[in-house]
């Protein structure tokens, strides 16, 4: 890992402190993975000492919210992160936010760019994460599969203060209230933000509750409590009109989704993402890991004469066995660590999909991937460096195809499946 990327791991790790040091003019050089942009101080100040790397003078800072291209004049908040305290050069890109709440949120990180432009740097970021993280060089081109920019997401975590609801700021803990509308939620998800705040309005809210979950399927609402200092009485959750599972629609079949289970995000890409990543894939087995609900589990059985589906989760391992019972397809369901399912195996599958949580895949199961050897791999991956320190490690496979799914517009979260193949 190359020394940039070294200083970069280790900031995302290490809290913000506020203590001011200094401030140059600097020219933002690109985005990195993390939603910043990398500038680098003059190297003859005596203040900002040479980075690693040859023909790279000056102190590496990370600054949210500005541009490649752009010259500003950054303030220092901490050893690596630094403040924009106005641009003295603005990129021909930069366009006006559509949310009045934008760099005060923590929630999104691109609104002053374009959706394209967003997409295009999204590309760069997963070629160098792969490069940097994996020395993997991927010369084939990125498939990029997009939706509406916009109102897309039909989840969102709300935090509860003082009598009102909103979002952490940006590396904060302090409260972003929401007095109206949140550009990137769904329809249904703003009308939800508003009957809340009237029900906070009311003596009977319980001020107990300080952190909530809604998800729609655009018809009705799901309302979850995530922290509580006590346990919150079923009045509440009829009182907020909580639908106590959700019917969610995707590859022309309903998928239930009880209020512990996980589900994809985007209401525009469910289809298109389970299409990418199944494609024309057939044979006798397949295996599906890290299965959830069955969103991936069920197109494999219409594909596969047999599928094996490993989720540890109780409440989704219910949701998955209903939804393959109701869709009338056979699929094998085993509640367990994938770990712990892949040691037990000594047979290959003829194909592999693996949809795990931001920490990757991890070296026990790229272990026993390695060791049953089946010939083919999807691997649908929400971070780019544990994916692409898994590929790293799956030694024994090339990537046949990479595609970037964009999940989350206007932030700098990115999906990635990789189709890979075994060598030899």
């Amino acid at each position: 890992m190359s020394g940039e990327n070294s200083i970069v791991n280790q900031a995302h790790s290490t809290l913000r402190r506020s203590v001011v040091r200094d401030s140059w003019e600097v020219t933002a050089e690109k985005w990195v993975y993390g939603g910043d942009a990398l500038a680098r101080a003059p190297a003859a100040d005596a203040e900002a000492p040479a980075s690693e790397g040859p023909g790279k003078p000056g102190r590496v800072m990370l600054i949210p919210f500005v541009l490649p291209g752009e010259t500003v004049r950054a303030r220092l908040v901490d050893d690596l992160y630094a403040k924009a305290e106005r641009i003295a050069v603005a990129s021909p890109a930069r366009v006006t936010p559509p949310c009045p709440l934008f760099t005060r949120c923590g929630g999104c990180h691109y609104q002053h760019a374009p959706y394209e432009y967003q997409l295009a740097r999204k590309v760069e970021i997963l070629r160098e994460q792969l490069q940097r993280v994996g020395k993997i060089r991927f010369e084939g081109e990125i498939g990029v599969v997009s939706g509406p920019p916009l109102g897309y997401r039909n989840r969102v975590q709300l935090h509860v203060e003082g009598g009102r609801i909103g979002y952490r700021a940006a590396g904060s803990h302090a409260l972003v209230p929401l007095e109206g509308e949140c550009p990137i939620a769904s329809p249904r998800l703003q009308k939800a933000f508003e009957l809340l705040r009237s029900r906070m309005r009311e003596p009977r809210f319980p001020r107990f509750v300080h952190s909530l979950e809604l998800f729609t399927n655009e018809s009705e609402v799901q309302v979850n409590v995530l922290e509580s200092e006590r346990q919150v009485a079923q009045w509440f959750y009829e009182w907020c009109e909580s639908a106590a599972v959700i019917e969610y629609p995707a590859i022309n079949t309903q998928f239930r989704v009880s209020p512990r289970s996980f589900f994809q995000v985007n209401r525009f890409l469910m289809d298109a993402l389970i299409e990418e990543a199944l494609g024309t894939a057939s044979g006798a087995s397949a295996l599906d890991l890290y299965s959830g609900v069955g969103l991936f589990a069920l197109g494999l059985a219409r594909q596969f004469a047999k599928v094996t589906a490993v989720e540890a989760g109780a409440s989704a391992v219910r949701d998955l066995e209903f939804n393959a019972h109701r869709a009338g397809v056979s699929v094998k369901v085993h509640q367990a660590r994938v770990e712990d399912h892949m040691a037990r195996l000594d047979r290959a599958p003829d194909f592999v999909l693996a949809d795990p949580p931001r920490a990757g895949l991890g070296k026990a199961v790229t272990g026993h991937l390695e060791r049953l050897a089946p010939p083919r791999i999807v691997v649908v991956s929400c971070d780019p460096s544990t994916l692409a320190r898994d590929l790293a490690t799956l030694k024994n496979y090339r990537i046949e195809r990479l595609t970037l799914v964009d999940l989350f517009p206007q932030t700098y979260h990115l999906e990635t499946i990789a189709h890979l193949v075994r060598i030899g």
